[in-house]
């Protein structure tokens, strides 16, 4: 190798093997900079397309995922949709049968009137009663029920009325005509409503998932006043039903009859 001021080369010999005569290579090491440049440069490039293939199979490998979680929202949004659509159905429904009970007559203060139950073979009469008080003698509920306790005096362990077994949002009726007299949400009864029948005697439906009526307001016998539920100190869903004579509690199986 040698090297003159600032052409400096590099001198390769070739020796042919069994040959006498060697040739001689003088390279300058400004076309040695040259060619290590453009190869660096060539492995750069080499190196930037293998990174970029790398990052683009990786992301190809997600497509498939992609296209099935695009899938599943395509399901999810015609699930809602057609969900959208039903409740608009129900949503009508309702309001077709809400308006076709919420033609009162003038006389009713009640908001909300369903017509009776009729019990088969009992010639129950399902005419709508008229306004005023009137002696509880109508079944409490839209349907038999199951009376799971009655009415027990027996000092600490009283229980001052008919409980009744019944599936939860039941009709709970009047069991006669009269005026509210209390409305609201106890501790033990939940929510619930009394009605004052006059002539001292009053009626109290306990543990209803939700009352129809207001103070003061005037009901008939048979009158749809709330639905039942599980609300207070209850373990189940059922009517609790009271009826009170001068203030004390009096057997309920007295005065209404179980339908059979």
């Amino acid at each position: 190798m040698t090297s003159s001021g600032d052409r400096r080369k590099l001198s390769v010999i070739l020796v042919p093997e069994g040959g006498r005569e060697t040739r001689t290579f003088a390279i300058p090491y400004r076309t040695l900079g040259f060619f290590a440049g453009l190869t660096a440069v060539i492995a750069l490039s080499l190196t930037l397309m293998a990174g970029t293939w790398w990052y683009l199979a990786a992301r190809a490998s997600h497509v498939g995922e992609l296209e099935q979680e695009v899938e599943l929202l395509i399901r999810d949004r015609a699930r809602v949709g057609a969900l959208v659509s039903r409740l608009e159905t129900i949503e009508t429904q309702y309001l077709t049968i809400r308006n076709m009970f919420g033609s009162a007559q003038v006389d009713e203060l009640s908001g909300v009137w369903l017509p009776p139950a009729t019990w088969a073979g009992r010639g129950e009469d399902n005419a709508r009663a008229p306004l005023g008080a009137s002696r509880p003698s109508i079944w409490p509920l839209s349907e038999r029920g199951f009376v799971t306790q009655e009415l027990y005096d027996g000092g600490t362990g009283d229980h001052p009325g008919l409980d009744i077994a019944v599936p939860s949002d039941s009709y709970i009726r009047a069991a006669g005509g009269g005026t509210v007299v209390d409305v609201g949400e106890d501790v033990v009864y939940g929510r619930f409503v009394v009605i004052d029948h006059g002539e001292a005697t009053a009626s109290l439906y306990g543990h209803a998932s939700t009352t129809f009526v207001r103070l003061g307001q005037s009901v008939r016998e048979r009158q749809v006043i709330a639905l039942s539920g599980s609300t207070g100190r209850s373990t189940a869903p059922h009517l609790h039903f009271e009826v009170l004579v001068n203030g004390e509690p009096a057997d309920p199986l007295t005065f209404v009859e179980q339908p059979g």
